[in-house]
């Protein structure tokens, strides 16, 4: 039997539709402003959330699997890299309880 040249197995874009499809579950970063001044956020999905933070609201803990929001000043005095350290995992209804 003569063999075939075809490709078997997944095509090229199915990777990049899943990775699309996780993108759009996880959400996008955001600017939200409060009181307290104008913050980044980022929703991590439950398959991202892969440890265990302390919210900083509650002080109760971010369990590993639970869908929760990443948060860090947009406007600090201390540079963009120095917000992005100080970076704190909310759960999500705390993140808007907070004023």
């Amino acid at each position: 039997m003569p063999r075939s040249n075809r490709p078997r197995g997944r095509r090229a874009g199915d990777d990049d539709d899943a990775f699309d499809l996780e993108r759009l579950k996880a959400g996008w970063r955001r600017t939200e402003v409060k009181r307290s001044g104008t913050w980044n956020v980022q929703p991590v999905s439950e398959s991202a959330a892969v440890k265990e933070y302390l919210c900083p609201s509650c002080r109760l803990t971010v369990e590993v699997g639970t869908a929760h929001l990443v948060a860090w000043r947009a406007d600090g005095l201390m540079g963009d890299a120095a917000d992005l350290a100080a970076r704190r995992h909310w759960h999500s209804h705390c993140w808007r309880m907070e004023p």
